[in-house]
């Protein structure tokens, strides 16, 4: 997950520190994220694959695919996997 947070960054041009604000992190949380050295927070995963218009799976190497997943409607309730 870092080498491909990293690449999107870079590819936008945004330094760490311009990253950290939006999220509102530490420059230095944002950059042990960068290496690993700290899990990304759900929340702070999800706004990054917002920000990107990516999905958290294409974050976490869970897919290649980079479009996000399509949005329910509003209203419509998914059904539980697990019972």
């Amino acid at each position: 997950m870092k080498t491909r947070i990293k690449m999107l960054r870079e590819d936008r041009d945004l330094t760490q520190r311009q990253l950290s604000k939006l999220l509102h992190v530490t420059q230095v949380a944002y950059s042990y994220y960068e290496l690993n050295k700290r899990n990304i927070p759900l929340e702070l995963l999800a706004k990054l694959a917002d920000y990107y218009g990516t999905s958290v799976d294409y974050l976490m190497y869970r897919t290649d695919v980079f479009k996000p997943y399509p949005k329910t409607e509003q209203g419509s309730e998914k059904k539980p996997i697990f019972m």
